[in-house]
């Protein structure tokens, strides 16, 4: 990016001060819209009313379609990741793991996503890497159907370096409210069923950068683990699973009753499935039922990492869990199976108090 032009100086005269000459470019911002305006109007809906540069982003609910809706809303970021892509350059994927935070988080409700919006803060703009930024987060958008109502694009030299960056998202999704999952339809019997993560997410980036780029000295283009066909870049910043899309499917597909559904993000199995348990229930998880993928068994053995805290930061392959009735367990398996997600039984409810019990050994993906 060329650098923001001087005004020239007359001996003895001090210059106008611009915003430009303090370190924001608005030329640069309103380059970097121009080039995201097409995609992100490849994401529109029948219900967006206006388009980009409007002050607020306008949806209209389609009248009669609803009965009783209810709207939910989530909010999230994707933490540390945005310094891997910062570090290699490499800016197109991080927009999915944004959207995918927030409205896999919506999904658990039972909703729909409708809308998002997102927040890009940077030292500097510079437009080919908003235009790629942008770009993941409409694919993320398109993937699960929802419009990219809006967004703001954030200059902030002098509190952050010219290349540094961060990321934040905003969903919003309807439901039913009698069908708004939740722990309030969880019974004892019923099958949890866990969707598969190949990849970390977004979740534990500083301590696995910690340990692969900083205690394993790895660098970005070095094997992700011995004779991986991946590199540590290209895991790192493998772009999230959208779940939205396979559960949605699972609750209109006719014979299978889904109670709840947890996100595992931080806090992993343990800390996100008990937040969908009733007081009365506990969950028993069995460790072994999937393999775990090889990254989450490098950043242990490097670590080294003791199984009590990968269990705490991480998903360890398992990034949903669908809490469904024991006579549906078939017939959601076959639906995720159509919708072309790889979902394994991984346990079950009993009466308890609460708490998620793990049994059985994980199965830590081989270098």
């Amino acid at each position: 990016m060329p650098p923001a032009q001087q005004q020239p100086v007359t001996p003895g005269v001090t210059p106008s001060a611009t915003y430009a000459g303090s370190g924001v470019d608005i030329e640069a911002g309103e380059r970097a819209v121009d080039r995201i305006r097409t995609v992100v109007e490849s994401t529109r809906r029948p219900e967006v009313l206006g388009g980009i540069g409007d002050f607020g982003g306008l949806f209209a609910l389609e009248p009669g379609r609803y009965r009783e809706p209810v709207l939910v809303a989530a909010t999230d970021g994707v933490g540390t990741k945005v310094v891997v892509a910062r570090e290699t350059g490499r800016f197109s994927t991080v927009g999915i793991d944004l959207v995918a935070m927030c409205v896999d988080d919506l999904v658990c409700q039972g909703a729909e996503p409708l809308f998002f919006l997102d927040y890009v803060a940077t030292g500097s703009v510079d437009p080919g890497h908003m235009a790629a930024l942008v770009g993941g987060v409409a694919d993320g958008c398109r993937q699960v159907g929802a419009a990219l109502l809006g967004g703001e694009m954030a200059e902030h030299a002098g509190v952050m370096e010219p290349d540094e960056f961060d990321v934040a998202g905003f969903a919003v999704g309807v439901v039913e409210r009698d069908r708004i999952l939740g722990s309030h339809r969880v019974e004892p019997g019923d099958v949890l069923v866990g969707l598969a993560s190949p990849g970390l997410r977004s979740n534990g980036y500083t301590l696995a950068r910690h340990v692969l780029l900083g205690r394993a000295g790895l660098a970005y283009d070095a094997p992700a683990w011995e004779g991986a066909a991946v590199t540590v870049a290209d895991e790192l910043l493998r772009p999230s699973v959208l779940y939205t899309p396979a559960v949605l499917a699972a609750l209109s597909s006719p014979g299978v009753e889904v109670h709840a559904a947890a996100h595992v993000t931080g806090g992993g199995l343990p800390g996100n499935l008990a937040r969908v348990l009733p007081a009365t229930a506990g969950a028993v998880v069995d460790a072994g039922a999937w393999p775990v993928p090889p990254i989450f068994g490098e950043i242990r053995r490097r670590g080294p990492v003791d199984d009590t805290e990968m269990v705490r930061v991480f998903n360890l392959g398992i990034g949903m869990v669908v809490v469904v009735a024991a006579g549906s367990v078939e017939a959601a398996l076959g639906s995720f199976a159509r919708s072309g997600m790889p979902a394994t039984v991984i346990g079950r409810v009993e009466q308890g108090t609460g708490g998620v019990a793990l049994e059985g050994a994980f199965r830590w993906g081989a270098p």
